[in-house]
């Protein structure tokens, strides 16, 4: 957990379809997610900013997918 003091931005690899799920950080802007969700429907996206905010401990009304929509790598938006 920590506390976000101004706009950031997060890339994000996520595996979808797992068994497990985990968040692993891997640099000071990076992430690699693991998610139960399949890649439709919105399903597995959804589940990412999910963790993501259980993560950072903010709300997930202040995290939006800004690129990468339907691909595996993203760039999300984290807002203060």
């Amino acid at each position: 957990m920590c506390c976000i003091i101004s706009d950031m931005f997060i890339k994000v690899k996520v595996s979808v379809g797992a068994k497990k799920e985990s968040i692993r950080k891997i640099g000071t802007d990076r992430f690699e997610i693991v998610v139960k969700e399949k890649a439709e429907r919105n399903l597995a996206n959804e589940r990412v900013i999910k963790l993501i905010s259980e993560y950072l401990g903010i709300g997930k009304g202040k995290i939006k997918i800004i690129n990468g929509h339907q691909r595996l790598n993203k760039i999300l938006e984290i807002k203060k």
